[in-house]
Formats: C-alpha cells, structure tokens, sequence
C-alpha cells in the first residue's frame, strides 16, 4: 500500500513539473492587526491579516496538495545575562485543501473544519483568526510592568509537503509564502486591547 501511495505523489509531482512556468511569485501574507482577548483561562490571540496565493500554489490546491499555514506568537521576557527567555506562546495550523469531488475548499485545524464554495471564501476565512481556539500557553508567571518583546510570523508550512514537493521547494520562491517577522515591545493587557496595528509600530 506504501509502494501505491508514493507511486500516487511521484505522479503528482510530475504533473505539477508539467504546469506552465511561473516567472514571477506575486503571493504575499502581510499581517495587519494582532490583539488579545483576555478569556476565563488566560488570554487567546486575534490576527488580521491579507493572504494571497499564487498561481503556482492555486493548481497545487487544484491538484489535491494540502497547504498548511502556520502562525506563532511568542512573548519574551528580555534577560541581561542570557537568552530572553520565550514566557508565553501561541501555535496555530490551519490546512487549507480543495476536493475535487465536492468542488469545494475546505479549513481545518485540530478542532474546528469549515467548507467554502470559492477559494477567497476561504483565504478571507484564513485570514482572520478570531472567534476560534487559539489560546495563548503561559509558561512562566507573567509580570505586571514588564516590557515584554512581542512576536508574530504567518507562513506555508513546507515540511508538511508531500516528500516530492519539499524537494521542489528548494530555491523556489513561489513557495516561500511567508509574512514579516513582526517584533515589538508591549506590557501585558490587564483587558482585550490592540497589541499591533498597521502602522503602528
């Protein structure tokens, strides 16, 4: 069954090397509002953001390849003597996938699945992550008056790929979907409140 199943991604690979060239990779993810929502079990983060597919990645989505979209923010605790020490975090995956069967695109996470009849149905889904689990793991007391270094990045999960595709990906810029690092400084909210907006770091 392993032998079918691999025999089954070469041939997609194939097929995608057959697709017409792309000369220029116009995806992009940029992130444009970050909040926290102060919740009975602590915190859950709030992302805005604009994410655009290429036409590369839309027939990979069109010829059964799932892509996954990863975000992660992190809080650090700034150290003097060592490393900042990383006090908070939160990991989000979403797989984004389009059923041939069904015509229809679909999210999903380990808790939640959403159908959409068109692809920037979803993609306008995907890009809000708000009113969905999404909590922030506390790993260390956090502290009142403390200027904290903030982090967030959105990304296409390459190691996720089918083992033929994350070979295509070397050096290939119309897979490395990614936004900017962000990095400010903050002070814990005692209530939900902006963390980041665009323009205003």
């Amino acid at each position: 069954m392993w032998f079918a199943c691999w025999m089954r991604m070469i041939l997609l690979l194939l097929v995608m090397m057959a697709l017409p060239t792309i000369t220029h990779a116009d995806g992009s993810i940029q992130i444009e509002y970050v909040g926290l929502d102060v919740v009975e079990e602590g915190y859950e983060l709030n992302v805005d953001a604009e994410i655009i597919l290429n036409p590369l990645l839309e027939q990979a989505l069109e010829k059964g390849v799932i892509l996954y979209f990863r975000t992660k923010f992190s809080l650090f605790e700034p150290r003097w003597y060592w490393f900042d020490k990383e006090v908070a975090v939160s990991k989000l995956r979403i797989g984004l996938r389009y059923s041939e069967l069904t015509r229809q695109y679909q999210l999903s996470s380990r808790l939640w699945s959403q159908n959409f009849d068109t692809l920037d149905e979803a993609l306008e889904v995907l890009s809000q992550l708000r009113g969905r689990p999404s909590p922030v793991d506390i790993n260390y007391a956090l502290k009142p008056g403390v200027d904290y270094t903030a982090t967030l990045r959105m990304w296409l999960d390459l190691t996720r790929l089918p083992k033929p595709f994350q070979i295509e990906t070397f050096g290939s810029s119309e897979w490395n979907l990614t936004s900017k690092t962000l990095q400010w400084q903050t002070r814990l909210p005692l209530s939900a409140r902006n963390l980041y907006e665009t323009g205003g770091l």
